[in-house]
């Protein structure tokens, strides 16, 4: 099993998995839909590719969360809006839930190495912009990490091994949350198409790991 590790860390992100109309939530930790559409848009691929973005869905995910974020809500009034049967509602408010200030290191694994050595050059030069959650959250430091591709490495262990992304000292132990076909966390985030909006159910297991050094406590 070889790992890519990314790192999402920005002001604001949202990973929702149930935005239903004027409520769009968020997860605490980065949906599978939401990296899986980083990529792609990394990749360049079009969101009427399925068969794209089921080579990137097949990989496993897994993330660990280097500082919880700030659970964060705007409210939003969008006008002229476009109802289900054709007309035209002036005004449309909405609450619009994010996360303020979070980091999180987020491993994606599978046995092609090649095709994770793929992303994370796209990831350095990614071919559309790439965002955290929504276009206007866009990242606050890169997402591509130099060091970041394991070969060989397990998820587990690239998630628990890599240095602390935080430059203040953290908590004795990070939250990682793992995809688990035996987990008791179900969410519907497995992404089948964007063009039609399919997802099915992932099962992950939660657990936490002790915090590693930073960079320059590693030195």
């Amino acid at each position: 099993m070889n790992t890519l590790l990314l790192r999402l860390s920005g002001a604001m992100q949202s990973w929702g998995v149930q935005s239903r109309f004027s409520v769009r939530d968020t997860g605490l930790e980065p949906s599978k839909s939401g990296v899986c559409g980083l990529v792609c848009a990394a990749l360049g691929i079009d969101r009427a590719d399925d068969p794209s973005l089921a080579n990137i869905a097949a990989l496993r995910l897994g993330v660990r969360v280097d500082r919880e974020g700030i659970l964060k809500v705007d409210f939003h009034t969008a006008k002229d809006v476009l109802r289900a049967g054709g007309d035209i509602k002036k005004t449309e408010p909405s609450n619009r839930y994010y996360l303020a200030d979070a980091v999180f290191l987020v491993g994606l694994a599978g046995e092609d190495l090649d095709f994770l050595r793929t992303i994370q050059a796209a990831l350095k030069n990614p071919v559309w912009p790439i965002f955290l959650g929504r276009k206007a959250f866009v990242p606050g430091e890169p997402v591509y990490l130099a060091d970041g591709l394991k070969p060989g490495q397990e998820l587990a262990e690239a998630l628990t091994a890599y240095p602390y992304l935080c430059q203040r000292a953290g908590p004795a132990r990070l939250r990682t949350i793992l995809e688990d076909s035996q987990g008791s966390v179900v969410r519907l985030d497995q992404p089948l198409s964007f063009q039609t909006r399919r997802f099915a159910p992932r099962s992950m297991t939660q657990d936490f790991v002790a915090t590693p050094p930073t960079r320059l406590e590693a030195s």
